[in-house]
């Protein structure tokens, strides 16, 4: 697609040639025993979660728990080698846990996502003038 023909397809609001990015790649996602040894972005905004002082939270490092952005488990089939990160709060609080697992304080967001953010908007741009 050239530039100007990319120019009238957003003017007239036709967006549908740009997809939302997968987080896993679908030939991955269909294979049971694919074991990964780099975090997986669970999502691309932090979670924002109410911790209580003295209690233990495992945050999910490997971005595969479904209990985001808590460890379920899911990394002992999955990401073996990415264990959850344990924290224990000293007082009650509101934070900011990291869900695309990129961050450099984890469990916390250190804004490191819209690193993450613009590298998909990149790969789609450049997906659309192939």
């Amino acid at each position: 697609m050239n530039a100007s023909l990319f120019l009238v397809a957003v003017r007239r609001g036709c967006m549908q040639t740009f997809r939302r990015p997968q987080l896993v790649p679908p030939a991955a996602s269909s294979m049971c025993c694919l074991q990964s040894t780099r975090p997986v972005a669970a999502a691309r905004l932090p979670y924002r979660v109410k911790v209580s002082a003295g209690k233990r939270y495992a945050w999910c490092a490997c971005g595969h728990s479904k209990k985001q952005p808590f460890c379920d488990g899911a990394h002992k089939a999955k990401a073996p080698s990415i264990p959850p990160l344990r924290f224990t709060p000293e007082k009650d609080t509101t934070v900011m846990l990291c869900a695309c697992k990129a961050t450099k304080n984890a469990p916390y967001c250190d804004g490191t996502h819209f690193q993450v953010i613009f590298q998909d908007i990149v790969k789609s741009v450049k997906g659309v003038f192939k």
